[in-house]
């Protein structure tokens, strides 16, 4: 049994403010060793449900936040950016049997802790087939494709809500509960691994693959809080604007559709300026 490990930042313990999740602050280097405690907990559920491999992927930032000397040693990490199916690279292989979404969080336009899709601003919503999408939707999508259940989220109490809609059957550990998009009432980080470990052991049975679903064409809709992001995303051949912030664009599968959507987020980004969005 091998399980893929999505780790994300946001919805790790004690995490509620911008400075905590990026890179060179201090906020940011008190909560990796955080983050990583709660991949370790994720880490050892896993084994002791019978798991033979673990592999995490780095999923947030910069893609390097994760402490390699303190991970659990039985575990590999896939760290680092500029991979092609980014937050679940490594499922495309076949010989992965379950993911787990660590540190997740709820989309743009949405309820929850540091609430965003993909970019921390800018995007105000995403939707697929008329569907309103978390980075969770979305990746549970990508990794149907391959036939690989999603058995395990974690994340603020908003982000196991939203599972429910992409991964019924899959164990869900809230590390602390929605407040404000910056503030949330957090449990410890004994309690919080003590939860993560035992859902991951009871989420191992889960981890059986299927008959890749084949759900397509998906058509993704984004809305941005700023028109002039939309001229920029139509510089991508096949995005087309559909309202004043909007724009959409449709892939046969969720491979090309999660693709095009990292190259249309990253064109948007590069036309934010700093002050006036």
């Amino acid at each position: 049994m091998k399980i893929l490990i999505s780790a994300d930042m946001e919805g790790a313990t004690g995490v509620t403010w911008p400075d905590d999740v990026l890179p060179g602050h201090a906020q940011w280097q008190r909560f990796r060793p955080v983050f990583t405690g709660d991949v370790n907990a994720a880490v050892a559920g896993f084994f002791d449900g019978g798991a033979d491999e673990v592999l995490v992927n780095e999923a947030h930032w910069s893609m390097r936040n994760l402490l390699l000397e303190r991970l659990d040693e039985r575990a590999q990490l896939l760290t680092g950016k500029h991979k092609a199916l980014s937050m679940v690279e490594g499922v495309q292989y076949g010989d992965v049997d379950g993911v787990a979404f660590l540190g997740y969080h709820a989309g743009a336009g949405t309820e929850g802790v540091l609430a965003h899709t993909y970019l921390a601003n800018s995007l105000t919503g995403v939707w697929v087939n008329g569907t309103r999408a978390s980075e969770g939707y979305l990746n549970a999508l990508v990794v149907a494709e391959y036939g690989v259940p999603v058995v395990l989220v974690t994340g603020d109490d908003r982000t196991c809500e939203d599972a429910v809609g992409y991964a019924p059957d899959a164990r869900a550990v809230a590390v602390k509960d929605y407040v404000s998009r910056y503030a949330a009432v957090c449990r410890p980080p004994a309690r919080t691994a003590a939860d993560i470990r035992a859902a991951a052991r009871e989420a191992a049975p889960l981890a059986v693959r299927t008959e890749p679903v084949r759900g397509g064409p998906f058509t993704v809709e984004l809305e941005f809080d700023a028109e002039h992001l939309v001229g920029t995303a139509t510089c991508v051949p096949g995005a087309e604007r559909t309202g004043e912030r909007r724009v959409a664009y449709t892939s046969e599968t969720m491979y090309e559709a999660i693709r095009c959507f990292k190259t249309v987020t990253t064109v948007v980004s590069s036309a934010v300026e700093e002050q006036y969005g």
